[in-house]
């Protein structure tokens, strides 16, 4: 894919990482399962499905190992389960787990079961409250049908937990929860990003971007959307969706993470988000530099005060790079009844941008 990287376009006066993803903190993988097929309606097929699930894992026995954590609404018109209890807790005991709307419980049934086969424990000495984010894709997803199935998170996770480590980013736009999802009125789907900090700490933001109006996408200040002019197919309504999760490998307690959260929108007013009545803006933090085994107490203090500033500006650059990413990396693509949505033009949004850029 192309990126702003690739344009010499820089956001923000911190490096990226070397995958400029969030896999380039420590521990932390990505998985997604894509979920694609055309069939006849139900009970003769299974539907149209332009779907899918994507899972960030921040590395090990979560259950055993909790995260700090903290979530962040911008606007609440969606769902991410588990929030009440990381809110009590300060913590999260699973990955997290996105998908479209209408699939919600699917995946959390999938998730219970897969991570109650990796840790004996839950279900016997406590429960477990899976962390599940989502994003309407019914413009180009069939969503009456349940397309996803056990197999497809486990896959999702799997791909997550044999990616730690890799030195190759991420598939982005159109690919797992992204798959049928729209950004500006074009293809938006998963974008991710990071920077390394001067203190040696990265901040990742990965997006599942569904929301904005064709006209106000704004790319590294240059306003794109105006420019471009409407996109050739039907445009689904402006409300949408972006589900945000932010990671770094930094000391941040619960409050820390919940401030870094707040930051995503930021990120996405950039680039022109103005957060719609019908629109669903739910940021989750994760910090594995407080993480510590179960009962036991963390050996360094959070960060706190002014030390958190470069953080807040690196979640802020990030989280408008991702959203940029989602865009370039996605592909123009058909649903359900014959509705398309096209994919960014990269080559003159190129154009575009070096006018101001160069």
């Amino acid at each position: 894919m192309v990126s702003l990287a690739d344009w010499g376009v820089r956001i923000g006066p911190f490096p990226r990482g070397s995958t400029n993803s969030v896999l380039d903190v420590p521990g932390v993988g990505v998985g997604h399962a894509t979920v694609v097929y055309d069939e006849p309606a139900p009970p003769d097929g299974r539907g149209l499905a332009r779907t899918g699930v994507t899972v960030i894992h921040p590395g090990g026995d979560v259950w055993e190992s909790p995260v700090p954590a903290g979530v962040a609404v911008l606007n609440g018109a969606g769902e991410l389960t588990g929030r009440t209890q990381i809110d009590e807790w300060g913590v999260t005991e699973t990955p997290v787990f996105l998908t479209s709307t209408m699939q919600v419980g699917r995946v959390y049934d999938a998730a219970c079961r897969l991570l109650m086969a990796e840790q004996p424990r839950i279900g016997v000495e406590d429960f477990l409250i899976p962390v599940v984010g989502e994003c309407d894709d019914s413009w180009l997803n069939e969503a009456r049908y349940m397309h996803v199935t056990d197999e497809h998170v486990a896959s999702a996770l799997t791909a997550a937990q044999s990616s730690v480590g890799s030195t190759v980013a991420p598939d982005q736009g159109a690919v797992g929860a992204g798959t049928g999802m729209s950004c500006f009125g074009w293809k938006g789907g998963i974008g991710t990003s990071s920077r390394v900090l001067p203190d040696g700490h990265v901040v990742g933001v990965l997006l599942l971007t569904n929301f904005g109006q064709y006209d106000r996408l704004t790319i590294a200040g240059v306003r794109v959307g105006e420019l471009l002019g409407t996109p050739a197919h039907l445009q689904p309504p402006p409300a949408g969706s972006c589900l945000g999760v932010v990671v770094t490998d930094a000391p941040l307690d619960q409050r820390g993470c919940e401030r870094l959260a707040q930051r995503v929108g930021l990120g996405l007013a950039r680039t022109g988000s103005t957060g719609h009545h019908a629109s669903g803006e739910i940021f989750l933090a994760m910090a594995t530099g407080l993480r510590v085994l179960r009962g036991t107490v963390p050996s360094v203090a959070p960060i706190r005060g002014r030390e958190i500033d470069d953080y807040f500006a690196a979640v802020v650059d990030a989280s408008e790079e991702a959203v940029v990413s989602s865009l370039l990396a996605a592909v123009t693509t058909t649903g359900v009844g014959g509705r398309t949505i096209d994919a960014l033009p990269a080559d003159r949004v190129r154009e575009l941008v070096a006018r101001t850029h160069a």
